[in-house]
């Protein structure tokens, strides 16, 4: 067991309870629960987007697919910044003027049949559900790699605070971990990023001559076609990747905790050039890790390559950086399943119980209890699921 990485993690968990302890004190209606009573600002919002998006799959899972593949792993990280002009442009305003708390409220505003509110809530429930295997796989692949305890109970350990923090803290909760954790994770990349980067002189173009030799698929590092064969994979996967963004729930609903549409794009605007920052440096990542750490030694960590970016921190900045890095690597995963459990929670008690079983006759309360409750069921579900995807890449997941 790495020491120093095992009490990061308690610092970060802790900080993260006393934020739950601090939301859950101010959560006390259906508002409050599903959207913070919209009271986010711009920035605050941007940043939770950003806290949102940037999940296992962006650092682990996009980190070990470059480190592995080269050019056919970036694919990922051109695919999830180029998503957000969609939101930005066609999904950001329209959602905020029409939905209230959930993303069957808005498309219920212009077809408002129980039909249509409940595919829409279903769809909710089982995208969170599937995303949310990913995080959960990075964060067994994780606490595995540095603490040694078993995957199984890895996942059960992150599958139990995931549903503390949303049970307890609602959306709140929720969005000021993944303001925190977005900070600490785009520090951590910097880090990095500038430490790779001073290996190669501080010159891209070095970098870029050094890793035609680093790995073993030589010049072939830098052209695509080592991972995708049939331009029809790549064009498919990019696709899912530009346009699934605007469909995923646990974004959208960020969209209800700003005031007005206004300042919803203002957060889009903020969260875009974050989100971007962190896939530049998704390359200094990927490279490092493949030129540092080595081919073998990645797949010995884990056969799909989601331990890259730790590996690397380690091989460059020993202990201590590897220690940090694992850890905002938690949080960073904390934070996304915690949003993905919130968004799941509030279609089933709103759309589902609240306006299909109740007819629209449930009160707060009730619609808040139903909420928590399908928090746990929909933890339970994913924490099993997890377990039969332990060798599959996190970037490769989400997109799928």
């Amino acid at each position: 067991m790495n020491i120093l990485a095992f009490i990061l993690f308690l610092i970060i968990v802790g900080l993260t309870l006393v934020i739950t302890y601090f939301a859950s004190r101010r959560t006390k209606t259906t508002a409050d629960f599903y959207t913070a009573d919209s009271s986010l600002t711009g920035w605050q919002n941007g940043w939770a987007i950003a806290g949102d998006y940037m999940s296992a799959a962006s650092f682990l899972g996009i980190a070990g697919m470059v480190a592995l593949s080269g050019f056919d792993g970036f694919f990922y990280s051109i695919g999830f910044l180029v998503a957000y002009l969609v939101v930005l442009y066609i999904v950001a305003e329209p959602l905020r003027n029409l939905g209230k708390y959930t993303l069957a409220d808005m498309i219920a505003a212009r077809f408002n049949e129980k039909k249509v509110r409940g595919v829409a809530a279903l769809n909710t429930i089982s995208i969170s559900t599937f995303y949310m295997i990913a995080q959960l796989v990075g964060a067994g692949a994780l606490i595995k790699l540095l603490l040694g305890i078993d995957y199984l109970y890895s996942v059960i350990i992150v599958g139990i605070l995931m549903t503390v923090y949303v049970v307890f803290g609602g959306m709140t909760a929720t969005s000021w971990v993944q303001i925190v954790k977005a900070i600490l994770l785009m520090v951590g990349t910097f880090i990095i990023s500038i430490i790779v980067l001073a290996k190669f002189d501080f010159s891209v173009i070095e970098m870029f001559k050094q890793m035609k030799t680093a790995t073993p698929l030589g010049g072939d590092f830098l052209n695509p076609g080592n991972k995708f064969k049939d331009p029809l994979d790549t064009l498919s996967l990019n696709l899912a990747l530009v346009l699934g963004t605007a469909g995923l729930p646990h974004i959208l609903i960020r969209f209800f905790t700003v005031k007005d549409a206004i300042t919803a794009r203002k957060s889009v605007v903020y969260a875009t050039w974050i989100i971007g920052i962190f896939y530049i440096m998704t390359i200094f990542l990927g490279f490092g890790a493949a030129a540092f750490v080595g081919y073998d030694k990645i797949i010995a960590a884990n056969a799909a390559g989601n331990m890259a970016a730790p590996l690397l921190a380690e091989a460059i900045g020993g202990d201590f950086l590897f220690a940090f890095v694992s850890a905002v690597a938690f949080a960073t995963i904390l934070a996304v399943v915690a949003g993905l459990v919130l968004s799941a929670a509030s279609a089933f008690a709103h759309d589902f119980y609240g306006h299909i079983i109740r007819k629209g006759q449930a009160t707060d309360k009730e619609q808040v209890v139903a909420a928590r409750w399908a928090s746990i069921g929909v933890s339970i579900l994913s924490i099993i699921l997890a377990l039969f995807a332990q060798n599959m890449n996190v970037a490769f997941l989400v997109s799928l």
